[in-house]
């Protein structure tokens, strides 16, 4: 067995795996400020709802193409290996939720607000893997800073002038839905770690098992609106290039043309025209 393909085999039922459960482990861990007890919370329903949206973005976004993951060309062993990989990445992503959602009260509302807004606004949008990656740890690092800084200190017990400018200012507003338990500052660090080790996973995570050698996503639209702007002759050199790689020839001449026209119409939504003229 060849080196990278121990290495994706390595990737695909060792790492991924321990990535991911880990992050589902961590997400939910709390530690008290009086005695420093441990305390795991389990996602709530909010979050299964948001990993249920999520997991839709990376499968139009194609981060993962689940019929690469789970399908019949597959022995039964690696199906049933990659679909508890897939069930990890589902809880991961929940419990990433979880760790940067409040407990209760008003910020628990408009934070899981904001979470629902911008994942259905994103189900509409065009992006690919990598934009669709940037965008998720924007998002939960600045939900990470609201709880774990903004909110920490409202909560804190040591009614700095951050809690008591709030606390005029909504008085009489929130009717108490301000308030929260209080957690040790340990419980910020074990979040941040969990939101790195999850971007981290997801950065690893291949769109199909042993897919990374692949052109990433969107390389082949763009190559082939690269290819439908060269002029003819700049083309037929880049084809016969392809040629050489061992790739199926093409007519030569005008009927060349056609089919390249074709493709790049077909993958990149273009009239199927020729583009002798391009240039």
């Amino acid at each position: 067995m060849s080196s990278r393909r121990t290495n994706n085999a390595l990737l695909r039922f060792v790492l991924l795996p321990t990535i991911f459960l880990t992050v589902a482990l961590l997400g939910g861990v709390r530690v008290l400020t009086q005695g420093g007890a441990l305390v795991f919370l389990p996602p709530p329903l909010v979050t299964l709802v948001l990993a249920v949206m999520l997991l839709v973005l990376f499968a139009r976004g194609g981060a993962v193409r689940f019929g690469g993951w789970l399908s019949a060309d597959n022995t039964p062993a690696e199906n049933v290996s990659h679909a508890l990989t897939l069930a990890a990445l589902f809880f991961a992503s929940a419990q990433a939720f979880n760790s940067v959602l409040p407990e209760a009260g008003l910020p628990r509302l408009v934070l899981a607000f904001f979470f629902l807004w911008t994942l259905w606004q994103n189900q509409f949008s065009q992006f690919d893997a990598r934009r669709l990656l940037r965008s998720l740890a924007a998002l939960f690092g600045t939900a990470f800073v609201v709880k774990h800084l903004l909110l920490a200190s409202l909560y804190g017990r040591g009614e700095g002038w951050l809690s008591r400018l709030a606390a005029a200012a909504l008085e009489g507003v929130t009717l108490g839905t301000l308030s929260g338990p209080a957690y040790a500052d340990s419980t910020g660090y074990i979040s941040f770690f969990a939101l790195a080790l999850y971007v981290c996973g997801l950065a690893l995570l291949p769109p199909t098992p042993g897919g990374e050698a692949g052109l990433p996503e969107g390389g082949a639209a763009q190559l082939a609106r690269a290819l439908a702007r060269l002029p003819a002759v700049e083309r037929e050199r880049v084809l016969d290039a392809f040629e050489t790689q061992g790739a199926p020839a093409l007519p030569k001449g005008e009927g060349r043309a056609r089919p390249t026209a074709e493709i790049t119409g077909e993958v990149v939504g273009l009239p199927a025209t020729d583009e002798e003229g391009a240039g």
